[in-house]
């Protein structure tokens, strides 16, 4: 399996917070644990020629795990097209935290991505399905003692199933796991990771991230999709 894990790598330039939690970047801290499994990962940062998503890495990439918070406007849309061609045909795409305002995700599901938002709270996550894959591993419930707010109404599309939900202690509620079948693409949405919380190096966060990227990992990938003309295979005149 070969993820490629992007983060806009923006908030480590402003906050050295970020880098005191997670060493090297977001991007970096995350491809360690998922290294840790024996999987294959490359990491790209808005800063790279073409955000460091050409052709040739997505075409190498069964897994996008996606970071973005500060800087969504300024991913080119062509590198946004080319990300969700990918997808369409048969790429995973796991999209974190902040992610629900990138450009790919709002394109995925065709909505504008807003929720309610707050800074500063203690979030509980209960798995309301404890047999789905992605929850392999994963304890009924466990809490985040600091992380960021989000709360209901989530403007997605449907999601085809809902794996976690999030309380907080403002009494909000959030669907924070989250997964779509897009074209030939499975496409997976978690909650937590805010910059400046400690939430990447909760066990449980990492375990349901490399799950979510075991989930999302394609059985083909690359398939064309392209509207041909074509002969008949039978013989349809008899």
């Amino acid at each position: 399996m070969k993820v490629t894990v992007w983060n806009e790598n923006q908030h480590e330039k402003s906050l050295p917070k970020v880098t005191e939690l997670y060493p090297g970047g977001i991007h970096e801290y995350i491809a360690g644990f998922l290294k840790a499994d024996d999987v294959e990962v490359r990491t790209a940062t808005l800063d790279d020629p073409e955000c460091g998503l050409t052709d040739e890495v997505l075409a190498d990439t069964d897994v996008l795990v996606w970071w973005g918070h500060m800087a969504h406007d300024k991913v080119p849309d062509e590198v946004v097209e080319r990300v969700f061609k990918y997808v369409m045909s048969g790429m995973g795409f796991v999209a974190l935290h902040s992610a629900h305002h990138s450009k790919i995700f709002r394109k995925l599901m065709g909505t504008t991505g807003n929720l309610k938002w707050r800074d500063g709270a203690r979030e509980r996550i209960w798995c309301i399905k404890p047999n789905h894959p992605i929850a392999e591993g994963v304890p009924e419930t466990f809490a985040l003692e600091e992380e960021e707010m989000y709360g209901e109404p989530f403007d997605i599309a449907d999601p085809q199933e809902v794996i976690f939900i999030g309380w907080f202690n403002g009494g909000e509620v959030f669907r924070s796991g989250c997964t779509w079948v897009k074209g030939h693409g499975r496409v997976f949405y978690f909650q937590p990771g805010h910059e400046t919380n400690p939430s990447f190096r909760n066990e449980n966060v990492q375990k349901i991230i490399k799950n979510g990227v075991k989930w999302a990992c394609p059985v083909r990938k690359n398939i064309v999709l392209d509207c041909p003309h074509v002969a008949p295979l039978e013989n349809i005149e008899e």
